[in-house]
């Protein structure tokens, strides 16, 4: 049942993606001829008026097929009204902008829902302190819960930990011990730690660690959107990172997933509840939209990039370079596909 429901995520996450470029294209007078979800050979089909909508063979990815564009030949042009190309380039960057704009959308919405429903969060419970840090120095004790910081409520471990790297000086804090509200000085100091990615960084810290208890934070209309407007952005800027930090090599190339390792997640999230669920469709769908923007010709940063190339020096790249280019871009797209299922394969068989 788990595979079922991710599959059906994934599906519908293209779907959403490619239905952003689709209705971009028709607000602006693009033909589109085929909206399909997979690629390869097309196992269904139905017309409706000009467009052909699609279910294809293989359903690791989709594609929306305009008039005049073509990514397996972008040589060939049509000039009719209704074509891609005619179109001045910003009508068509937006159209670009579209699939992964309509990413961030789904994202936010499913944040938002989240919010409503109930955040999972980790609760602000001190659960370890490092012996001569400055939290064992101020008295603070396993099983405080931090309620304020300088006269700042806190909620969940996120937010403590925000507050102490971004201070400077002594810090007032107000600890819940056994009911009673403790005031206590604290003052932090430049420790070494360990980012998510395993680089050594300084930073703000009086020494402590979270409990592990998990705190349900519901929040209401109008700061939900807040809430869901932040963890987009955390999300967006994670995935930007760690693409950066795979090129330095910081993070090895066996870390990197591929449609296996993201089935077999959602799978797993599906089983802990709808939160779970929203949350992990939430990342997947802004990773989808991060990477599609990326500068890769066959990908939509690819084409923006050509597009863009065109608007600065008017007139549009060299077909051949732009065939080459394209050419390139799936070659290096398939290849790291088939590295990522070896990846995953990989995993599998190594339990």
């Amino acid at each position: 049942m788990g595979m079922l429901v991710s599959l059906l995520i994934l599906s519908f996450l293209i779907f959403f993606h490619e239905l952003g470029h689709f209705l971009a294209a028709r607000l602006f007078g693009v033909r589109v001829e085929r909206f399909s979800i997979g690629f390869g050979k097309v196992v269904f089909s139905k017309k409706v008026g000009d467009t052909e909508y699609a279910l294809s063979a293989i359903p690791l990815g989709g594609y929306v097929k305009m008039k005049g564009q073509d990514d397996t030949d972008p040589t060939k042009i049509s000039y009719d009204p209704d074509s891609y190309n005619v179109k001045p380039p910003w009508q068509r960057i937006v159209i670009l902008l579209a699939g992964p704009g309509f990413n961030f959308i789904l994202a936010l919405f499913l944040y938002y829902a989240i919010a409503l429903m109930g955040a999972n969060a980790l609760k602000p419970t001190i659960g370890t302190i490092q012996p001569d840090s400055p939290a064992a120095a101020a008295g603070l004790k396993k099983g405080d819960t931090v309620v304020a910081i300088n006269d700042e409520p806190i909620r969940v471990w996120d937010d403590l930990s925000e507050k102490i790297t971004g201070s400077s000086g002594p810090i007032d804090m107000v600890l819940d011990r056994n009911g009673t509200l403790i005031p206590v000085t604290v003052t932090p100091r430049v420790l070494e730690a360990k980012n998510i990615f395993g680089e050594s960084v300084k930073r703000r810290m009086v020494g402590i660690g979270p409990s592990g208890d998990i705190v349900v934070i519901r929040y209401g209309p109008v700061e939900g959107l807040a809430f869901a407007w932040h963890k987009t952005l955390e999300a967006a800027k994670l995935i930007v990172l760690s693409v950066q930090k795979l090129i330095e090599g910081v993070v090895p190339a066996k870390e990197m997933g591929g449609v296996i390792a993201i089935v077999q997640v959602t799978a797993e999230a599906s089983q802990h509840g709808l939160v779970a669920l929203f949350a992990l469709t939430a990342l997947i769908s802004v990773n989808l939209g991060v990477l599609n923007l990326l500068p890769i010709p066959a990908l939509d940063g690819g084409h923006i990039i050509f597009t863009l190339y065109e608007m600065i020096f008017r007139r549009p790249l060299n077909e051949e370079i732009m065939y080459r280019l394209t050419l390139g871009g799936w070659v290096l797209l398939l290849s790291l596909m088939a590295f990522t299922i070896y990846n995953d394969i990989s995993r599998i068989a190594n339990g």
